[in-house]
């Protein structure tokens, strides 16, 4: 089959696509012909090895993963010997094990307790292979804080994979949300349900004397310093990224009444996506892509990720038809 490899630590072009050896199913795993997944984040810190901590997690000196890729939507090709929620021929999607990758390839072998279901109804693979990751991380954030009807969020770097699943989660939440992004979003942002949206290219949020229960930086662009002017007593500043957020979390839970949060490891389960696609299905969430490439295209892909500029998500397309 053919995958995405990456053997090395560096930017875009260490990806080269090669034949591998089709993954053959365990008694407990299903064999999935993969249609398409995403570039993500999480995607160019592991090529790039940004932050440096991220070697310890994914190999020191090279990646002990070479096919990255973590969400995917496609068909079930084979079974294994004891699983018995999925059959061949199913439509499903979904996102891999925390820690594991393996969806930039032609065929994906998973545990049937992995964190997939079948592919909510009228969803195209494409669709919904563009939901799992973003949605999984936003929904993880939003229990941490707790976020409930009637709570005043904000959330910062709104247009990106995360930040448009927060904006539907939170609003499915019935909770009261401003979207910040940039200019080319706000119609996008006001058709996802926020309740108010703030171009953050001519307003800065930490000075127009509004306050927030909640604060989601769903880009990891803010920081709890910045950010802490803004909060109401009590409340808390939700961080994505940066690993100083961790210590910061730590000591703000002793310290002071605004919080910090920064929740780890991302709960990858298949209960989640199953709670993603009721959520789908009720028609109060849709995917959000920006561009799509076919495989081939991995470095193209990637690199204008690295912009960070996109918004929504970047598929990858594989086996022909995304339909």
């Amino acid at each position: 089959m053919r995958a995405v490899v990456a053997d090395s630590y560096g930017p875009p072009e260490v990806q080269h696509i090669v034949e591998v050896g089709r993954p053959i199913p365990k008694a407990d795993e299903v064999l999935i012909k993969i249609h398409a997944t995403t570039v993500t984040r999480t995607d160019i810190g592991v090529r790039s090895a940004k932050p440096a901590l991220i070697r310890l997690f994914f190999g020191l000196r090279r990646p002990k993963q070479r096919i990255l890729g973590t969400e995917l939507a496609g068909e079930i090709e084979a079974i294994g010997s004891a699983v018995t929620k999925f059959a061949v021929g199913d439509h499903v999607f979904g996102s891999t094990s925390s820690f594991q990758s393996g969806a930039h390839a032609e065929y994906i072998a998973m545990k049937e307790t992995a964190p997939l279901a079948h592919m909510p109804v009228g969803m195209t693979f494409e669709q919904a292979g563009a939901v799992t990751d973003g949605a999984v991380l936003a929904l993880m954030c939003l229990e941490a804080a707790h976020v409930h009807e009637g709570q005043k969020m904000l959330i910062y770097g709104a247009s990106g994979a995360i930040g448009t699943a927060g904006v539907q989660l939170a609003k499915y939440f019935e909770a009261d949300v401003t979207a910040v992004c940039n200019t080319k979003n706000i119609d996008l942002l006001k058709s996802l349900g926020a309740d108010r949206v703030i171009d953050y290219l001519q307003e800065d949020f930490t000075k127009n004397g509004e306050t927030y229960d909640v604060i989601f930086d769903a880009v990891g662009k803010h920081s709890f310093k910045r950010s802490k002017g803004s909060l109401k007593p009590g409340g808390v500043y939700v961080a994505t990224d940066g690993f100083r957020n961790f210590f910061l979390a730590l000591w703000t839970s002793r310290i002071g009444d605004k919080k910090a949060i920064f929740p780890l490891p991302p709960h990858y389960t298949q209960k989640n996506v199953l709670f993603i696609k009721k959520v789908i299905e009720a028609g109060k969430f849709r995917a959000v892509i920006d561009r799509s490439y076919p495989l081939g295209e991995i470095v193209e892909a990637t690199r204008y990720v690295e912009t960070q500029q996109k918004t929504g998500n970047v598929v990858l397309t594989i086996n022909g038809s995304t339909k």
